[in-house]
């Protein structure tokens, strides 16, 4: 058997290399002429897998180890028979860790509390869900938005319209869809990014398209009261860098780089693979994590929850560093633009989760112990 995999794929020859030859190549550069005498294909979402890539090809199973599909046409999978799997989740841990760091940055930067802020969740699967749960269990205002869900069950979701004018933090988690009621192709547009209130922050941490970004770039200099936090980019790997320029952070979609994401990736889309080869799994993703470098805190009693917060999510992340890696690369021509963007998700640092941590309190003050297990950490 012959595996061609994403270069930037973590863990690839441990949990395949059993299977046969594993080949690894850019995301970027798959094409169909590489494929010839694959018989699995496992990318990442920069590789568009359709029926231009796989088409006499005898590719039978396709991994992606992302969260999102948008890069796969799932109806061409199905017509030709392709087994196919996605890594639903993998990921969220580490964008809720991403966007956490960056409200930190924007308070300090406005002096805006966070807890005084109203916060509006766009999109409630795998990454807003998780996002959610933290936010409410710090106690603070949250309002949820996501129309498939809203139609599918009961649950206290409201309008986007509502968001856009009551929530003053406005942090995307949509899929990026274009056809269908729920369309979130240029979800924000210039009418509705226009609606946003005074001082608002935007965060889209999903897909670049969702918020139409010429548009984004014109509002900014009108708005100089809003704050803009932008991961995901309309054209990735080129950005536009007047838009950047605008923003108060900018990242190369690396929201969801954990280690513990990336890894859960690969372990998810080695299950589906298994099981589409009837085959019990061999290997076990708690076999290969490795341990993280800063395992444990230990708090005095005198610690205000807000640096209780602030300190657990400053020990596994700060989004200011790879802002500054990132601003660095946008002073280029366009080919060097691209290069810069795909060099810094290639080589990014390790980046462990909140939830590896431990905590020790030596006070179990019930507002210190709220932070924490919002967040998510151990508590002993």
């Amino acid at each position: 058997m012959r595996i061609l995999a994403d270069e930037n794929i973590p863990l690839v020859e441990a949990f395949f290399g059993g299977f046969g030859e594993i080949r690894r190549m850019a995301g970027r550069a798959i094409d169909h002429a590489a494929l010839e005498g694959c018989d699995a294909l496992l990318v990442r979402s920069v590789t568009q897998v359709d029926r231009a890539l796989l088409e006499g090809t005898p590719v039978r199973f396709v991994g992606t180890c992302t969260i999102g599909t948008d890069h796969l046409d799932l109806g061409y999978l199905e017509e030709a028979g392709i087994a196919w799997s996605s890594a639903p989740g993998c990921n969220a841990r580490g964008v809720v860790d991403y966007v956490l760091g960056s409200l930190l940055a924007l308070s300090e930067r406005t002096g805006q509390a966070l807890a005084s802020r109203r916060y509006g969740i766009v999109g409630a699967g795998q990454v807003g869900g998780r996002l959610v749960a933290v936010l409410q269990g710090l106690g603070w205002n949250v309002r949820v938005c996501d129309p498939p869900r809203q139609a599918r069950e009961a649950g206290d979701f409201v309008e986007l319209s509502e968001i856009l004018t009551c929530c003053d933090v406005i942090s995307l988690h949509t899929p990026l869809t274009q056809l269908g009621g729920h369309a979130t192709y240029h979800l924000l547009d210039e009418a509705r990014l226009a609606q946003l209130p005074p001082g608002a922050w935007l965060i889209n941490a999903s897909r670049g398209a969702v918020v139409d970004n010429a548009a984004l770039r014109h509002l900014l200099p009108q708005r100089p009261d809003l704050c803009a936090v932008l991961d995901v980019w309309e054209g990735e790997p080129e950005v536009d860098p007047g838009l950047a320029a605008l923003c108060q952070l900018v990242t190369p979609h690396i929201a969801g780089y954990s280690l513990e994401g990336k890894l859960r990736g690969t372990a998810q889309v080695y299950a589906a693979f298994c099981r589409a080869q009837g085959l019990s799994p061999a290997v076990s993703l708690d076999q290969l994590m490795p341990a993280p470098a800063l395992r444990g805190l230990t708090f005095g009693g005198n610690v205000r929850p807000d640096e209780l917060f602030a300190t657990l999510c400053r020990a596994v992340y700060d989004p200011r560093r790879d802002d500054a890696d990132f601003r660095r690369t946008l002073g280029g021509d366009p080919a060097a633009r691209r290069l810069g963007f795909d060099a810094l998700r290639r080589d990014y640092p390790v980046r462990r989760e909140i939830t590896g941590l431990q905590v020790h309190l030596e006070k179990a003050d019930p507002r210190l112990v709220a932070v924490v297990r919002a967040l998510g950490a151990g508590l002993g």
